[in-house]
């Protein structure tokens, strides 16, 4: 096991994807800040604005140190209660300015817990999944066939088991619908050995821009009316309800005294909330709830 081995990898990633996604937008550069955490370690945010094809966008590397297990994930593992971690990877959130193109999230990370300077348990977790605003059947068969071919590798049926695991994790209880079409989510691997972990968990990383370029590509130019920008900061506020309510990373980041600015750089940053608002049957926009939100094999 190999710690530094891992964190060469997540900031190649970074880098890699941030590349992506200027060449993508044509215009926009990243913002870097680094930052320190209190306990030890730190992180490197880096946010992209107002360019041509993004609207707002973090490719975000983080390393944090002694600190200790939140109340949340104490409640799993109390045998950990006394111990201190170890906590480094990569998010990644990309709201574009297309209504046509959909909004992306990536999370890959690597989590050791130690007592008295002897490690106890490491993991790996993360995932990539996306939110479309108008549905298209060629992005959504695309992203899901990047997805499975990350998995293929590792067993048969890891697709669909990170597939189910993430159609129910990005789900919005309070509304009873699904934030987007979903993708992988994975969490608490460690069995099979690090390396086999850490092959998974770079397959996923990579995948994710093999996933999300064509169809940013497909889509960024697309001609839109502001009757579409409005429906997609409605939808954005889906967006918002999850992440606040829901998100393990947000919640994690926040109780494990991350850094507040980072943690929240997934939020859009134009959102509506309308009451009690219905999309007209037979729209666009109906389209999304019917055919595109519900749960379904892709692949």
């Amino acid at each position: 096991m190999n710690n530094e081995t891992v964190k060469k990898y997540l900031l190649d990633l970074q880098n890699r994807i941030c590349a992506m996604i200027e060449s993508e937008d044509g215009a926009a550069k990243f913002l870097e800040e680094p930052w320190q955490h209190a306990q030890g370690g730190g992180g490197l945010t880096r946010v992209i604005a107002n360019g041509q094809a993004i609207e707002k966008g973090g490719v975000n590397f983080s390393h944090v140190q002694g600190f200790k297990l939140p109340p949340a994930a104490l409640e799993k593992r109390p045998e950990f209660a006394d111990a201190t971690c170890e906590a480094m990877g990569v998010s990644v959130v990309i709201h574009p300015v297309n209504p046509f193109a959909p909004t992306c999230h990536l999370n890959v990370r690597f989590i050791q817990v130690s007592r008295d300077g002897k490690p106890l348990h490491w993991w790996f977790g993360g995932g990539f999944d996306m939110t479309p605003y108008y549905g298209f059947e060629e992005d959504c068969l695309h992203w899901h066939q990047m997805a499975k071919n990350a998995c293929d590798p590792f067993g048969a049926d890891v697709y669909a088991n990170y597939k189910k695991w993430c159609d129910e994790y990005f789900y919005l209880k309070h509304r009873k619908e699904a934030r987007g079409i979903g993708g992988l989510f994975f969490d608490d691997l460690h069995e099979g050995g690090f390396e086999r972990c850490f092959e998974f968990m770079k397959s996923v990383g990579d995948h994710f821009i093999k996933a999300y370029q064509p169809i940013l590509h497909r889509r960024k130019s697309m001609p839109f009316t502001e009757v579409e920008r409005k429906f997609q900061a409605y939808r954005r506020g889906r967006y918002v309800e999850f992440n606040l309510l829901y998100d393990r990373g947000t919640l994690f980041g926040l109780q494990s005294g991350g850094r507040t600015e980072s943690i929240l750089m997934s939020l859009p940053p134009q959102v509506s909330w309308a009451y009690n608002w219905h999309p007209v049957p037979g729209s666009r926009e109906a389209e999304l709830y019917e055919k595109f939100l519900p749960a379904r094999e892709w692949v």
